[in-house]
């Protein structure tokens, strides 16, 4: 499944991935310039002959109990931002807040804290 223009490269197209990453099934959000090699199935490298390193992983702020979805990832291409609600456990309670996500070329996303 393609979800947009990579925003990295002139040729490449955002695509669809289905990985397993410590023994759970992620998808991962990848240029089809960029090939992703892993040898313990846990850590996930860019092989050489990949020309594009864009990647958004779906758990990427799941610390934060948000998982990307593919019109996230969608509007995050057209737009480069994308306001998305995060969960806080603190103090034993829980704390809903709005924050923007920005792309970011070393780790795919960045959260914009203000």
């Amino acid at each position: 499944m393609i979800l947009g223009k990579c925003p990295y490269c002139e040729d490449g197209q955002i695509e669809v991935r289905d990985k397993i990453v410590f023994g759970k099934k992620v998808k991962l959000f990848a240029c089809s310039n960029a090939s992703w090699y892993s040898e313990d199935g846990d850590m996930y490298e860019l092989t050489q002959d990949s020309t594009c390193s864009f990647k958004i992983w779906q758990n990427a702020l799941g610390r934060y109990g948000k998982w990307f979805t593919y019109k996230d990832i969608r509007e995050l291409l057209e737009n480069e931002t994308l306001e998305v609600e995060l969960l806080s456990k603190k103090y034993g309670k829980k704390i809903y807040y709005k924050k923007f996500v920005t792309l970011d070329f070393e780790y795919g996303v960045s959260v914009l804290w203000d």
